[in-house]
């Protein structure tokens, strides 16, 4: 019988999701399941860093599961950390994930007469595949996108006519190139000021305090665009009128709206701008430039909430191309003459991300080569 047999599995059990609670109903149909938790120093070591959790609290959350017979800190150091455990407790089964084996534990198995027994990865039926990377992956910092009206959050710009910048939260699916126009200095920042992860409170606020710490005693200040879309959750709106802040937010965080968005932004990289790189040694801030800029942001916001691609990619371009007539230096030659012969005759818009390179955004329902993904977080 089943519930004659002792289970054993040992890991990290940090960050509690439901691929952990998945694995454990299936070693626990095997037997009654007894999980050691790695100890804090052990991950330290292992991993670079200490756990989120402390090895009590582990040890608690993951004792409070019912599939769990009993849960222990494990005694050991190193990758077999459960090694005196095992001798000691003397499990009929050693149970580990595919992704968490390895052939000096089945080599423990051999020696103590273990059974040893890999499962796949299987999630609970109707929830998503989980994993521990991924949910780290999930709680890092997130980016942001500027999509259509840049440069009208700085008050140089906007107090010659008002309009607006459309920006998006983007989940860290990978580590975006610095000085490539996805607010990677801002960013550096906040992980300064809370740690890889978003501060809990009003995002509005914790962008305040963001644009703040920046800027303290900084000649050129950042404008808030950066901020407000790092720290505020979905895809937003931002209407500036002569001020460093907007005067009105918009959002959605619609799933359906969010979702569309991710399918239809596509990153191509360029190199990043060069160390030192002015944008702002030519400047024409005539009214009907900036009146466009602006205005190729509001038919952003529009576009999106309508789900219209077409439109989506006319606001990209019209921004793009308001920028070369306003600050030609944000739009270098070699840039502009790509962007007219790759991506506008072929595509329904496009935009770079930053000033003098980073990456080219493409609109499209298609597949755009060598692209990457974005993934909008809300």
């Amino acid at each position: 019988m089943a519930a004659d047999k002792k289970v054993m599995v040992s890991g990290c059990y940090d960050l509690l999701h439901a691929g952990h609670i998945a694995f454990f109903k299936t070693a626990a149909a095997y037997g009654k399941l007894y999980v050691f938790v790695g100890q804090d120093e052990n991950i330290r070591q292992l991993k670079g860093k200490a756990p989120y959790f402390s090895q009590e609290e582990r040890k608690f959350m993951v004792g409070s599961i019912r599939y769990v017979e009993e849960a222990a800190i494990g005694s050991g150091m190193g990758m077999l950390d459960f090694a005196e455990d095992m001798a000691r407790l003397k499990p009929d089964i050693f149970i580990v994930n595919f992704d968490g084996g390895s052939e000096a534990k089945r080599e423990l198995c051999e020696r103590l007469g273990v059974e040893y027994v890999v499962l796949d990865r299987i999630p609970e039926e109707g929830l998503p595949a989980r994993s521990s990377s991924e949910t780290k992956k999930d709680l890092r910092f997130p980016y942001r996108i500027c999509i259509a009206g840049g440069w009208m959050d700085q008050p140089w710009v906007s107090a010659v006519y008002p309009g607006s910048v459309v920006v998006a939260q983007i989940w860290p699916t990978i580590d975006f190139n610095d000085r490539s126009g996805m607010a990677t200095s801002s960013r550096s920042i906040a992980i300064e000021l809370w740690g890889n992860q978003l501060p809990s409170g009003d995002p509005v606020r914790n962008a305040h305090l963001l644009f703040g710490a920046e800027n303290f005693q900084n000649t050129y200040v950042s404008g808030s665009q950066d901020h407000l879309g790092l720290l505020k959750p979905g895809i937003n709106r931002l209407y500036y009128n002569g001020s460093y802040w907007p005067q009105k937010i918009e959002t959605t965080i619609s799933p359906d709206i969010c979702d569309w968005l991710s399918g239809v932004i596509h990153l191509v990289p360029l190199k990043p701008r060069p160390d030192g790189y002015n944008p702002l040694m030519e400047k024409h801030l005539e009214p009907d430039i900036v009146r466009e800029l602006g205005e190729a942001g509001d038919r952003c916001w529009e576009s999106i909430v309508r789900k219209d691609v077409a439109g989506l990619g006319q606001s990209m371009k019209d921004t793009f191309l308001a920028w070369k007539r306003m600050l030609p230096y944000t739009v270098p030659d070699w840039v502009f003459q790509e962007m007219e012969t790759g991506y506008f005759p072929f595509y329904p818009g496009a935009i770079t991300s930053g000033s003098g390179g980073g990456y080219v955004m493409v609109a499209s329902e298609n597949k755009v080569p060598g692209s990457l993904s974005i993934k909008v977080k809300y």
